[in-house]
């Protein structure tokens, strides 16, 4: 589980939220509605996000793990060609 967003975060959050129902679906929510919807996404949309970004960043560590060598190798005894 994901730890719950700082204050601040949760604000930004929250206010979002409100202007997306405001501007996106002509519907002004309070903040109890917006919570509701802020609480249901941190616990079922987040967790899949944050899972595809770890996977994400395990496949880019993963291809440059592999490229190491041929990106990072130097020749042994380079002083004499």
């Amino acid at each position: 589980m994901l730890p719950d967003p700082d204050d601040d975060a949760r604000k930004h959050l929250l206010d979002s939220i409100q202007r997306f129902f405001r501007e996106e679906l002509d519907d002004d929510i309070g903040d109890l509605k917006a919570r509701l919807v802020l609480d249901f996404c941190w616990k079922e949309v987040a967790p899949a996000a944050y899972n595809q970004g770890v996977s994400d960043a395990q496949t880019w560590l993963g291809e440059r793990v592999a490229d190491l060598e041929g990106s990072v190798h130097a020749d042994d005894s380079g002083y004499w060609s």
